[in-house]
C-alpha cells in the first residue's frame, strides 16, 4: 500500500488509506453496477446483488446475520441512529448512561438531546479512563426502569484504552437495558463476534480499516427497533432512507473481507510487539516521555504519548515539517489551546501534575505499518522534541505558556 511519498503517516485512527482492491472494486462498480438498487429492472437488481454481497461480507467480519447490518454514511451517523432509536423507543425512559471518555459523536448528541428532556449519566472510571462495570451496575440499580440505553465505546480513539465491554454488556443484560458500543476503533482491527456478547447495537466506520470514507455500519440485533436519522424512501428495510451509495458499500464489503482474512490469520497478534517496541524506544530517546493509559489494556494501533513541558500543536508542526504525520491528544495546561476532554477526564494523564504544562501526541498505525517506519519515526520524534525545546514562543502568542 503506497504512502504519501516518503512521509511517515501515523494518524490511522483518523483515517486509513483505501486498499487498492477496495478502490478497484469501487471503480468497477461505478462503471458496471451504477443503477439504483431499488429499481426492479435487471440493471437495478444487479446493483442490489452487489450490495447484498457486501452486506454478507460485513456480517462475516463481526459474525452477524446479514439482515442485522444497516449501511450508513459513517460512524457518527451510526452512533446517532443507535442513541436516537433507543430514546424514542419508550418515552417513559429518558436516561442514557455513558462515560466521560466517549467520542464527540456521543457526547455532543447527548448534549443536544438534553433539550428534549434526555438525562445523561456518566459512569465513573479509573485514572486510565477505563469504565468501572460496577459503576454501571449502581446506576442501573438506582434508576431501574428509567434507562433507555447504555453506550460505552469499545476502544478509545485517543488513548486506545480497551473498555470492559464483556462485563458491562452482561450487566446491561441482567437489568434488561439495551447496550450500544461505539466500536469504530475496534472493528476490523480485532476479532469481533457479536453472538458471544449480549450487545444490542454496534457502530463502526469503513475508513478505519482501509475502506472508503462516507461508509458506516450500525449492527442492530435482530428484533431491535431502529429509527433512522434519514427519513424517506424506505431503503435498508425502512431503517434508513435515501438511494444507497452502491460503490461505497461495495468497497466497504471488500475492506471487511480483507480485514476478516487478516484477522483469521492472526495478523493482529504481531502488532502488539510493534507498539511496545515503539513506546519503549520513544521513552529511551525522549527521557520523561510517558504513555497515557499504559497500565491498562490498550489497542495495538494506538500510542498516546505525553511530553512534559511541550506544546502538542507546536510539536506536531515540527514533526510534520520533518515528514511525520500524527495528531494531538491533549493541550497545554494554560488553557490557550484546545483541551482533550478524554485526557482531562483521566486526570491529565500521564503527568498528573496540574501545574505542569505538557502535550500529548497520538501516534496510530494500521496493519500495513512496518517496524522500519516506526524506527524512523522514533528518530524524527527525538529530533523534533529537541528542536521544540529550543524554541521560545513569542510573548502573548497562543503557544506561550506564560
Amino acid at each position: 500500500m503506497s504512502g504519501l511519498n516518503d512521509r511517515i503517516y501515523l494518524d490511522h485512527n483518523a483515517t486509513t488509506q483505501q486498499s487498492p482492491e477496495v478502490t478497484a472494486a469501487m471503480v468497477e462498480c461505478m462503471e458496471q453496477s451504477w443503477a439504483n438498487p431499488s429499481s426492479i429492472h435487471m440493471a437495478g437488481q444487479l446493483a442490489k446483488r452487489r450490495m447484498e454481497a457486501a452486506r454478507g461480507q460485513v456480517a462475516d467480519l463481526i459474525h452477524a446475520e446479514p439482515d442485522e447490518i444497516i449501511f450508513t454514511s459513517g460512524g457518527s451517523e451510526s452512533v446517532n441512529m443507535a442513541i436516537r432509536s433507543s430514546v424514542l423507543a419508550d418515552p417513559s425512559k429518558n436516561v442514557v448512561v455513558t462515560s466521560e471518555v466517549e467520542h464527540s459523536a456521543v457526547r455532543e448528541l447527548l448534549e443536544l438531546l438534553a433539550g428534549d428532556g434526555i438525562e445523561t449519566i456518566q459512569c465513573g472510571h479509573n485514572a486510565t479512563g477505563r469504565v468501572d462495570p460496577e459503576a454501571v451496575r449502581e446506576v442501573l440499580a438506582s434508576r431501574e426502569g428509567e434507562v433507555a440505553l447504555v453506550s460505552i465505546m469499545w476502544a478509545n480513539n485517543e488513548t486506545g484504552v480497551i473498555e470492559p465491554i464483556e462485563e458491562i454488556a452482561a450487566i446491561c443484560d441482567e437489568f434488561g437495558v439495551p447496550f450500544h458500543s461505539d466500536a469504530t476503533q475496534w472493528v476490523g482491527k480485532m476479532p469481533t463476534d457479536v453472538t458471544s456478547l449480549p450487545v444490542t447495537m454496534l457502530s463502526c466506520a469503513g475508513h478505519k480499516f482501509h475502506g472508503p470514507k462516507g461508509t458506516g455500519v450500525l449492527w442492530a440485533k435482530r428484533g431491535t427497533v431502529v429509527k433512522g436519522c434519514v427519513v424517506g424512501g424506505g431503503q435498508e428495510q425502512g431503517r434508513r432512507g435515501g438511494t444507497e451509495h452502491v460503490p461505497g458499500v461495495v468497497g466497504l464489503g471488500v475492506a471487511a473481507a480483507q480485514a476478516t482474512q487478516w484477522l483469521n490469520h492472526n495478523g493482529h497478534e504481531a502488532m502488539w510487539k510493534l507498539r511496545d517496541r515503539f513506546e519503549s524506544d520513544v521513552a529511551i530517546a525522549v527521557p520523561g516521555a510517558c504513555v497515557n493509559g499504559q497500565s491498562t489494556p490498550r489497542m495495538w494501533s494506538t500510542s498516546s504519548i505525553g511530553f512534559p513541558e511541550l506544546e502538542a500543536e507546536l510539536l506536531l508542526l515540527v514533526l510534520s515539517e520533518r515528514g511525520l504525520d500524527a495528531s494531538a491528544g491533549s493541550a497545554c495546561s494554560s488553557g490557550a489551546l484546545k483541551h482533550s476532554s478524554v485526557l482531562e477526564a483521566m486526570g491529565r494523564q500521564p503527568c498528573q501534575v496540574p501545574e505542569e504544562s505538557y502535550g500529548s501526541i497520538r501516534f496510530s498505525w494500521c496493519r500495513e505499518t512496518s517496524r522500519e517506519s516506526l524506527d524512523r519515526a522514533v528518530v524524527l520524534i527525538a529530533e523534533a522534541v529537541a528542536a521544540v525545546r529550543g524554541i521560545e514562543p513569542p510573548a502573548g502568542s497562543i503557544l506561550s505558556t506564560s
